[in-house]
């Protein structure tokens, strides 16, 4: 069974998004395979390094750039602070569940190398298409069969594995509550708000 988490497409904004993720994640039964997309992988990112032992695995299909987004959305052009970006929010460590990264070397929204360093960063195992473009309706894809047979795939290989720290051996810094990471993005999304 499978289940799309609805999102505002018009305001990517990390905390809300992360939220309907995380909420989708606890409402669910037995541990879950995430497929994501764009944005949408930032938010399944900071969703499951919350719930760790509730994920048999990430499927991070074109995954946007964090650099293009502010903690409200995304950033205007002429406004170019790094400061801005919600890149210190989405983890730099190897992530406590497989996953696998599927990008392309023309994607408009994370140059080849940046996926690259964040594949690497996260301990995701990176497939790469050419001329993909953000493997989207627009770059020309409809239903995605090879999608599919990816996750089929990435699923056999960790099937049987058991939940819980896959790559590494101390996770101790998952935190849940006030700690936890979309709780992070939700207080610093509202004190740039200045709420």
């Amino acid at each position: 069974m499978s289940r799309r988490v609805e999102q505002d497409w018009d305001s990517p904004i990390l905390a809300r998004w992360a939220d309907n993720v995380r909420d989708a994640i606890d409402s669910s039964v037995g541990a879950l395979w995430i497929v994501a997309h764009s944005f949408g992988c930032l938010a399944a990112i900071s969703a499951a390094i919350d719930r760790p032992d509730r994920i048999a695995g990430l499927m991070l299909v074109a995954p946007a750039d964090p650099e293009r987004f502010t903690l409200t959305g995304i950033r205007d052009k002429s406004d170019w602070n790094p400061t801005e970006s919600i890149r210190a929010l989405i983890p730099v460590h190897k992530l406590p569940f497989p996953s696998l990264v599927v990008a392309s070397d023309d994607d408009p929204w994370m140059k080849l190398t940046t996926i690259q360093l964040w594949s690497e960063c996260w301990g995701s195992r990176l497939l790469i298409l050419n001329s993909a473009g953000h493997i989207n309706i627009a770059s020309g894809y409809g239903p995605w069969p090879l999608g599919l047979s990816l996750l089929k795939e990435f699923q056999s290989v960790y099937q049987d594995l058991p939940l819980g720290d896959v790559y590494i051996e101390d996770f101790s810094g998952v935190t849940r509550g006030r700690g936890g990471q979309i709780a992070r993005t939700r207080h610093q999304t509202r004190r740039s708000l200045g709420l």
